[in-house]
């Protein structure tokens, strides 16, 4: 039997999904320009500025009433997953 209720918030959450396409494609067009202005491949991972990202998601997150471990856990795979597509993307000048 299909439940109609969770049918519904399926469909809320197809279009947050949706949403959430759009927000990468303009984060990841904002890495994009950092990328071209790191001179070296050793400039990709800044560890410092990860862990204010960090350090500021969580605390935001607390601020909010959001589960912090599901925050830093999105967070830290989305920083893995550019590093990643930084070094795929890197060209030496």
């Amino acid at each position: 039997m299909i439940n109609k209720n969770i049918l519904e918030i399926r469909k809320k959450l197809d279009k947050l999904d949706n949403a959430f396409l759009v927000l990468i494609k303009k984060r990841t067009k904002l890495v994009e320009q950092v990328l071209k202005n790191k001179k070296y491949k050793k400039d990709i991972i800044d560890r410092r500025r990860i862990s204010i990202i960090l350090k500021n998601i969580r605390k935001k997150s607390k601020d909010k009433n959001i589960d912090q471990k599901i925050t830093k856990k999105i967070w830290s795979s989305m920083i893995n997953a550019y590093i990643d597509y930084e070094y795929r993307s890197f060209k030496k000048k």
